[in-house]
């Protein structure tokens, strides 16, 4: 594989590893808290569309608004149920708090699913190949990295351009004059966990094109987006775009020149040098 094709794969993966930061950044930029769960909504998106495509359409990217509707009921009812609760509390109890819904999903889906790997057997891009500059890419991956793409801008304008983007916005800023402002802020703490949760449900919904659905699809990529999420700045949304961008060419990178099973590493140590030379991430503010 030359260079370019390592190069636009990398990019193609981490678009989708932007928009599942982008829930997690947008959770925490509102509230200050880590969801440690993020990678058991995309787990469970990733089920949705499964089940989707196996019982109702036969082709995966017809899940995709069932995920949205599924990761936003989810993240709604984690917030109304627990983390509402947990903000009363000192940071150690959110940590913990979501620590403990990761470990409810994941064993709660392994308690209905079992432990068994799934797939979509079927589905109009699965086996197709897209001719591109000269580079043939999988029709899969390049459809998770366009919808990626076309859902990250979609949530940007709605934070930029609309009058509840505002609000959410100004409620990260400040709470306390959010509330002056007459902002619901316990709406907007809502709202947050609403959109985080539907954009990594898309995300697993866009995954599943191509890769297996299991209880623990989810460890994997929480890791990675954790690393995108602080390598970018935890809070900005522009710093999930470029980090998620970033940690999927090393990726890719890492994997095509130096061994496949280091290719985690390789993220990491890139992570560490940033972080080094500036803690708040790439885009981060101090």
């Amino acid at each position: 594989m030359v260079l370019a094709d390592v190069l636009v794969s990398g990019v193609l993966m981490g678009l989708v590893y932007a928009l599942l930061a982008l829930g997690l950044t947008i959770i925490f930029g509102v509230m200050d808290t880590v969801n440690f769960a993020h990678g058991e909504f995309l787990m469970i998106g990733m089920y949705a569309a499964w089940l989707t495509a196996t019982y109702v359409f036969p082709d995966p990217l017809a899940g995709l608004p069932v995920a949205a509707a599924v990761g936003a009921l989810l993240g709604v009812a984690a917030y109304a149920l627990l983390v509402r609760r947990l903000l009363r509390g000192p940071m150690v109890a959110q940590l913990f708090g979501t620590f403990g819904l990761m470990l409810f999903l994941r064993y709660g889906a392994l308690a209905v699913f079992g432990p068994n790997v799934r797939s979509v057997t079927h589905g109009v891009l699965l086996g197709k190949r897209v001719l591109l500059g000269g580079i043939v890419l999988d029709a899969t991956r390049l459809a998770a990295a366009a919808g990626s793409a076309v859902l990250f801008g979609l949530v940007y304008v709605l934070l930029q351009r609309t009058r509840v983007g505002v609000a959410l916005r100004a409620t990260a800023v400040s709470r306390e004059a959010a509330q002056y402002m007459g902002i619901d802020t316990e709406r907007m703490n809502a709202l947050g966990w609403a959109i985080g949760g539907a954009t990594a449900g898309m995300a697993g919904a866009l995954l599943t094109n191509f890769y297996y659905v299991s209880p623990t699809a989810g460890t994997l990529f929480a890791m990675i987006t954790f690393t995108a999420v602080a390598l970018g700045g935890f809070g900005s949304v522009p710093g999930a775009f470029v980090a998620g961008i970033l940690v999927g060419v090393v990726q890719m990178l890492a994997a095509q020149y130096v061994a496949a099973e280091l290719k985690l590493a390789f993220v990491y140590l890139v992570y560490f040098l940033a972080v080094m030379i500036r803690p708040q991430g790439l885009l981060g503010v101090r």
